[in-house]
């Protein structure tokens, strides 16, 4: 009902916007922070909003080899198909299958830029491709995860088909275009304007590039794009322009150097767009790291289609929401029987034959939590990561909780996933709920790097699979009708990963945590963590170390127990604690 009456107020709006995307854009790369589920994510919001419908959203072809001729060498598209081709590129090695899988997101994303491209043109609207922006792929070499140049390759199909005018790519990724730059040199017709942190080379007559250094705010940003675009305009009027909305430049992307907020994104796109206003547009995602990046040019589309700024949800509530939709999908099974694959059922309907299987906490069985995983695509994540075969296990009854393992191949050499969970009737009088006794996320394959350093526990790097793993537990607990999840944390860093979720149950505790976070803000949470573990975080009264304290955090799901943990009398005491507490990190960050 909320989504028709939303289709309804924008009815009168005329609508020239199309949207590209294709599932094939999704590949996980171990080791980066680029989110694979960027698009669906941007989708799903926009979906849920009312803003477009499923059936709107246009799927492109692959780009052929044809397209990407027209701007790469032979030997290069030859070498990326070699064993090895792709390490330099990616820098690290990736197992064939996933190889393969990277190469064929990066052809379907540059086929979505040629057809956005296409589609702009023929219609004079805008064309939201909801991937590419691989600005850094050259003729003869790929880069920072470019392999195909999807904006030189778009352009190139245009002019074969015909088109001869002025085309302007705005570039407002954080980094220098470098390879689309020089890709471009050659085309008279054809001018690039970017603000970016460094220039890793001259701008050229075909390109018009501000350098703007580290640790910009939202003022000094806006303030070169209001006077450098009006400028650029008015010496190079377009008749088709390409826009790398890049969201890297947020204060909170994981990889990025500048300060800006989202409202200060907001503006610059609409600023863009209001700009370019008669102009054919394509619009790309561009960079942007991290789980929370999609949020960016969600926000920006909510405008571009509904005329107004929506605030997406959290990407945790995202993740949720999918996993709700997955296990409601049958539609006549009853709202209980959520992830009801029962195999004992079959047994009861041919006569009883064999014992019931074992279930994770008394209600789901290994072929369900299996067939869930499969549906959800977390298993073919996995696959494409070079782990064919993944294997689940399930062992009930044990001292500690049942316990779910999964592992990479069905001989279980690689042990990828291990959840041992426990009904809690202790922690919290009162109260009955899911205790997580222990969890390991983990990718025994890939290596660790100086985005990714090792934390205190850690033998490998993790799996990124966190918060698809907290949406199923949230969903257990709902389906058994419990208060809410119980954890303990053995370092600041899982404290501070679940703190989204989790709230101590002493509001002591909570206050005591808030002021640590306080002293560490702005600290990547691998030194944090570090720096907890080695003392350098210390009593700013006495200098004694502010040692870490495991402790029972909850994430609540009656409205008791949100109540208990979110009430004034608890927060009162919270903040109380908060302020009690002086920590300081001694000798300060290094990063």
């Amino acid at each position: 009902m909320k989504r028709g009456w939303r289709r309804l107020a924008h009815a009168g709006r005329p609508r020239r916007v199309e949207l590209i995307y294709d599932e094939r854009y999704a590949v996980e790369l171990p080791g980066t922070l680029h989110d694979p589920l960027r698009g669906e994510r941007i989708l799903a919001f926009l979906g849920d909003e009312g803003l477009v419908d499923a059936r709107q959203v246009l799927r492109p072809e692959l780009a052929s080899y044809r397209d990407l001729l027209r701007v790469h060498g032979a030997e290069y598209l030859e070498s990326l198909q070699r064993p090895g081709g792709l390490d330099r590129l990616l820098g690290m090695p990736l197992p064939e299958p996933l190889q393969e899988r990277f190469l064929e997101a990066q052809r379907a994303a540059t086929g979505g830029t040629v057809l956005a491209a296409q589609r702009a043109l023929a219609r004079r609207g805008a064309a939201v491709n909801l991937g590419g922006g691989f600005h850094h792929a050259f003729a003869d070499r790929g880069a920072r995860l470019c392999a195909y140049n999807d904006v030189a390759a778009a352009l190139a199909e245009r002019r074969a088909a015909g088109f001869t005018g002025r085309a302007l790519v705005v570039d407002l990724d954080l980094h220098d275009p470098d390879g689309l730059r020089a890709l471009l040199a050659a085309d008279p017709a054809a001018h690039v304007f970017s603000l970016h942190a460094r220039s890793a080379g001259e701008s050229g007559p075909g390109a018009t590039y501000v350098a703007l250094g580290d640790g910009v705010d939202d003022a000094v940003y806006l303030d070169a794009l209001r006077r450098h675009l009006p400028e650029v305009l008015a010496r190079f009027p377009p008749d088709l322009a390409f826009f790398l909305a890049g969201a890297d430049p947020a204060a909170d992307d994981e990889l990025g150097s500048w300060k800006l907020s989202a409202e200060a994104l907001l503006e610059r796109d609409r600023a863009v767009v209001a700009a370019l206003r008669g102009v054919p547009l394509v619009v790309l995602l561009a960079g942007g790291y991290g789980p929370g990046a999609w949020r960016y040019p969600a926000r920006s589309l909510a405008w571009l289609l509904g005329g107004r700024a929506l605030e997406p949800p959290t990407t945790a509530e995202t993740i949720l929401r999918r996993y709700r939709r997955l296990t409601c999908a049958a539609g006549s099974r009853p709202e209980g029987e959520e992830w009801a694959l029962r195999p004992d059922d079959l047994d009861a309907a041919l006569g009883g034959l064999g014992p019931p299987p074992r279930r994770l906490l008394g209600a789901f069985s290994r072929e369900a939590l299996e067939l869930l995983l499969e549906r959800a695509g977390l298993l073919e994540r996995l696959r494409a990561r070079g782990f064919t075969r993944p294997t689940l296990d399930l062992e009930v009854g044990g001292p500690a909780g049942d316990t779910l393992r999964l592992w990479g191949d069905e001989r279980r050499r690689e042990l990828l996933l291990e959840l041992r969970l426990a009904r809690d009737r202790r922690t919290l009088p009162g109260f009955d709920l899911l205790r997580l006794e222990w969890l390991l996320l983990q990718d025994p394959r890939s290596p660790f790097t100086p985005q990714r350093p090792p934390l205190p526990g850690q033998r490998h790097p993790g799996l990124g699979l966190l918060q698809d793993v907290a949406a199923l537990l949230i969903l257990a607990g709902e389906r058994l009708q419990l208060d809410g999840l119980v954890f303990v944390a053995s370092h600041y860093h899982l404290a501070s990963q679940g703190k989204r979720w989790l709230r101590f149950v002493d509001p002591a505790e909570e206050g005591r945590f808030r002021a640590l976070q306080e002293a560490l803000r702005g600290v990547p949470l691998a030194e944090a963590t570090h720096a907890v573990a080695s003392g350098r975080v210390v009593d700013a009264a006495d200098g004694a170390p502010f040692v870490w304290r495991p402790a029972p955090m909850v994430l609540p799901l009656s409205a008791a127990l949100r109540e208990r943990v979110g009430g004034e009398d608890y927060e009162a005491r919270a903040a109380a604690a908060a302020a009690s507490h002086r920590p300081a990190l001694r000798g300060g960050a290094t990063a």
